[in-house]
């Protein structure tokens, strides 16, 4: 295989003096303000970590990328880079017309030259690249439920770069990591591909990979958008840098990759190929269910665990970097060390710990041995993430109106408050409807719009070791996933369903809301003229049909306890 990382790539970038004239005229375009995925995704357009992608797709290249991971002249790419925009942007463009892409604090970066506008299959693009079109799926979730629905295509012309303030000296273009490679004589580089901090034993597979590989080592961990639920790119780039000093200085060197990620299996580890050779690699550790969401709808893993490999080395040589194969290190408790899987003999003793189990002793504040983790990893975790009992949290009640949600969230309350501890704070609909979303109706935007606004002030208070109580309807399942999303990034979200039955509720009618709704005088009604989506799997369904409020708290309390969030 030739030596790739010595010539540099195209970046898509205009000189200094260009972009100050461009941007100027930027500021007459009509422009979009980019979503932190888009952000991520233009960034490494501009720098050369796409290439050769010139700009976002066009619809004949994202036919091609969807249906056979090509480019529409045969060239290999397996991720559609599309830029979604909302209709009523679409509709007050022209193919040929120049657009201004801002960031979120409305900084010009790039201009798109539109050349291609489209509205495509989703449920296609689902299918084929991320194998089914399931919502459990992040990406997929993310397509129908988030993105915005006509796509945008065209060539980018670079203004400026998305400004971090975070690990400056830690971030580099393609560029300027071939430059260093170049610099300090290294022909042969393998990279490793990491969302999760590192333990001993991801140290160990590093060491043998470029052993095996006979080549000096890339640490480069994605900080731009993972997994949700996944340790926060802050912590993890401090866990980072307290074990480097792990690895030979001389060989081994660590750099940021600002990517969104899709968890595409298969299809996203070819795509980490194509950008770590962009970035100077020659080889690259590939793992079992690399970039894999977990588990679909029907509790299966979503991809096989060698579909990945396998694809990538079906493709490595036209990718042009070589596939390292990711070990499953175990600890051998009588040899003292980590040995590959396959290769330990029959009547040692295996030690392992698994994710899930990691965070239940960090969640409980139980003992994480040496073997595992480096004490300098686990002092960064603990820190992020104390037990549960300290922490913040939000606990969110769903059901129809009258089923009595308030009555249990003021009780519950009340508990906690009596318990002391931590801050709590109610979020009643009836409340929020008044200081926060006066301004909203009740059509499904406005009641969506008011559940975010509820979500996004419980994750500020779940974030800031609070506890958050809402006792809103919030009728639509796939609301209530974005704002556990949102909560989960800080803390634990408990979902309780007030089961209380249409008829029950109907009956009570304290605010005579239902008479109305049957009257035809109110409009979508959740549950006479607008669906109710019951939750599938909450933490705890209460019943309050034949229940006092006291004993409905005191379920949601027992609860809260079992899951360790209070002290019992």
């Amino acid at each position: 295989m030739k030596i790739l990382n010595h010539v540099p790539i195209p970046e898509l970038y205009v000189s200094y003096e260009s972009a100050q004239k461009l941007k100027v005229e930027a500021g007459e375009m009509p422009s979009w303000d980019l979503s932190p995925r888009q952000i991520c995704d233009l960034e490494l357009l501009m720098n050369g970590g796409f290439n050769p992608l010139k700009g976002f797709l066009s619809e004949e290249d994202y036919d091609g990328v969807v249906e056979n991971m090509r480019l529409a002249d045969g060239t290999i790419w397996p991720m559609p880079i599309t830029l979604d925009v909302s209709q009523d942007f679409a509709d007050g463009l022209n193919v040929g017309q120049d657009i201004a892409l801002r960031d979120q604090e409305g900084v010009i970066l790039a201009i798109l030259s539109v050349t291609d506008r489209w509205t495509p299959n989703k449920a296609r693009e689902a299918e084929q690249v991320f194998g089914a079109d399931d919502d459990a799926h992040p990406a997929v979730n993310y397509l129908h439920n988030v993105a915005e629905p006509v796509y945008l295509g065209g060539p980018i012309t670079g203004i400026q770069q998305p400004v971090h303030y975070d690990f400056k000296m830690r971030r580099d273009t393609p560029n300027e990591l071939r430059a260093y490679f170049r610099k300090v004589g290294w022909r042969r580089v393998v990279a490793f591909q990491t969302r999760n901090p590192l333990h001993r034993a991801h140290q160990e597979l590093t060491f043998r990979a470029a052993k095996e590989a006979q080549a000096n080592l890339l640490i480069h961990p994605v900080v731009g958008l993972t997994k949700p639920g996944d340790v926060d790119h802050f912590t993890r780039v401090r866990c980072y840098e307290a074990v480097l000093d792990k690895y030979p200085a001389a060989t081994t060197t660590m750099s940021l990759l600002n990517l969104a990620m899709r968890m595409a299996g298969p299809r996203e580890a070819v795509w980490h190929g194509l950008i770590r050779r962009n970035h100077g690699c020659t080889h690259m550790i590939i793992g079992r269910d690399h970039a894999g969401p977990g588990k679909n709808s029907a509790g299966e893993d979503f991809y096989g665990p060698y579909d990945a490999q396998d694809l990538f080395r079906a493709h490595q040589d036209e990718v042009g970097i070589e596939m390292v194969d990711f070990k499953h290190m175990v600890y051998v408790q009588e040899r003292a060390q980590y040995e590959p899987a396959d290769e330990v003999v029959d009547g040692a003793t295996v030690l392992n710990i698994s994710g899930t189990e990691l965070r239940r002793r960090l969640r409980e504040g139980l003992e994480i041995p040496e073997w595992f983790s480096f004490p300098e990893v686990v002092e960064q975790l603990r820190t992020r993430y104390p037990p549960r009992a300290q922490q913040g949290f939000t606990v969110f009640f769903t059901g129809l109106s009258g089923s009595g949600k308030s009555t249990v969230a003021n009780a519950l309350m009340v508990k906690l408050m009596e318990m002391g501890g931590r801050p709590v704070t109610l979020l009643d609909g009836d409340i929020v409807r008044k200081n926060l979303s006066s301004e909203l109706g009740f059509s499904k935007a406005h009641r969506d719009l008011n559940i975010r606004r509820i979500g996004y002030v419980a994750s500020e208070i779940t974030k800031n070791g609070g506890i958050a109580i809402c006792a809103p309807i919030a009728p639509y399942a796939t609301t209530r996933r974005a704002v556990r999303e949102d909560v989960e990034m800080f803390g634990a979200f408990v979902e309780i369903h007030v089961a209380t039955s249409l008829e029950e509720c109907e009956r009570r009618d304290r605010k005579g809301l239902y008479k109305l709704a049957r009257e035809g005088k109110i409009k979508e009604f959740t549950g006479i003229s607008d669906p109710y989506d019951v939750p599938a799997e909450p933490e705890l369904r209460l019943d309050t049909e034949n229940a006092e409020v006291d004993h409905c708290a005191h379920q949601v309390l027992l609860k809260l306890e079992q899951m360790g969030l209070v002290a019992g």
